[in-house]
C-alpha cells in the first residue's frame, strides 16, 4: 500500500461505539450547527462567454435568497456558521455586515467555487488560504473552521491550514462526533446527506423530502445522543434553500428541531471548544 493511499496517516480509525462518552452544555444530546455556504461565482463559469443562466441563478442566492435565510435563522435563535468564499467579503460587504451583526461565524471557503483546491501547488493554495484568513479578519473573526470548495483538498491542505491557525475542518463526512486528526487540526461532522447542493441539483428532490430527511435525521441522533452526543450539520446554499418554494421547508424543520429540550444550536466553533475540553487524546 502507498503512503498516499493510507487515510489512517491523517486521522485514526475509531469504531462510534468506542467512543469516551461526549457530553453537549445544558446536558444537550443534540449539537446541531447550520452552514449557509455564502459564495461567489465567475461570471465565466462553464466557458470563454459569459455563463448568464448559471451565474445569474448562484447571484440570486447573494441578491435575495440569503436574506431569507437569514430572517428564518434568526426567528429560531440559530447562529450560522459561514463556509465563506473570501471573494464575497470583497464583492458583497452588504451580506458581511449583515452576518456580523448576528454574530455568525466566518470560516474559510477558499476564493471562489469557481476554483477547486484540487491542483494548486502548495505555494499557491497557502495564498488562498492566506487571503481567505486576511479577509475573515477584516470583518472581526479569527478564521478558525475551513471547509474546501466542493470539500476539496490537496495532500498538503490539512498542514497548511494548521500552519495558518486554523482549529477545525469541515472536508470529511465520515463521523457523527468531531475526532482530533494526526496533525492535531479536529475534524467536525459536516453533511452531503443533509446538503442542499447535491440534492436540489439535477435530479432535484422535493423539497418536502429535504425536511422530512433532516427531521428523520434529527430523531435518530437525538435518540442516539441519549447515551452518547451526537453532531447534526445542516449545510444550506442561498441559491437553492433560499428560493421562496423552499425556505419554509426550513423554517419547519428548524421548528421541529427546536420543539425539543435537549438540542444545543451552536457554532463550529462552539462544538469544537465544547469537545476539546473533553477531548483525551482518544
Amino acid at each position: 500500500m502507498s503512503q498516499s493511499s493510507d487515510p489512517f496517516r491523517l486521522f485514526p480509525y475509531q469504531a462510534i461505539v468506542d467512543r469516551p462518552r461526549v457530553t453537549w452544555p445544558n446536558g444537550a444530546y443534540v449539537a446541531v450547527w447550520v452552514i449557509p455556504n455564502i459564495e461567489h461565482f465567475h461570471i465565466e463559469i462553464g466557458g470563454e462567454a459569459p455563463d448568464i443562466r448559471n451565474h445569474s441563478r448562484r447571484d440570486y442566492g447573494n441578491r435575495v435568497g440569503v436574506w431569507r435565510m437569514m430572517e428564518v435563522l434568526a426567528k429560531h435563535g440559530v447562529r450560522g456558521t459561514v463556509a465563506l468564499n473570501a471573494e464575497v467579503g470583497r464583492f458583497y460587504p452588504r451580506i458581511m455586515e449583515e452576518a456580523t451583526r448576528l454574530q455568525w461565524e466566518l470560516m474559510g471557503h477558499g476564493l471562489t467555487n469557481s476554483v477547486r483546491l484540487t491542483g494548486l501547488d502548495k505555494d499557491n493554495e497557502a495564498a488562498v488560504i492566506a487571503e481567505a484568513r486576511q479577509v475573515i479578519e477584516q470583518w472581526g473573526q479569527k478564521m478558525r473552521g475551513w471547509l474546501g470548495p466542493g470539500l476539496s483538498e490537496t495532500w498538503h491542505t490539512l498542514d497548511l491550514l494548521r500552519e495558518h491557525g486554523v482549529d477545525y475542518v469541515c472536508d470529511w463526512v465520515n463521523d457523527d462526533l468531531p475526532y482530533r486528526m494526526n496533525n492535531g487540526l479536529y475534524s467536525i461532522p459536516y453533511s452531503i446527506e443533509l446538503n442542499d447542493m447535491p440534492l436540489f441539483n439535477t435530479p432535484s428532490i422535493d423539497a418536502g423530502e429535504f425536511e422530512r430527511r433532516i427531521c428523520d435525521t434529527f430523531d435518530v441522533l437525538y435518540e442516539e445522543g441519549e447515551t452518547n452526543g451526537r453532531v447534526m450539520a445542516i449545510a444550506l446554499h442561498p441559491f437553492l434553500t433560499g428560493v421562496p418554494h423552499r425556505i419554509r421547508y426550513l423554517d419547519r424543520a428548524l421548528d421541529y428541531i427546536v420543539s425539543h429540550g435537549k438540542v444545543w444550536f451552536a457554532t463550529g466553533s462552539e462544538i469544537i471548544d465544547a469537545y476539546r475540553a473533553q477531548d483525551k487524546g482518544q
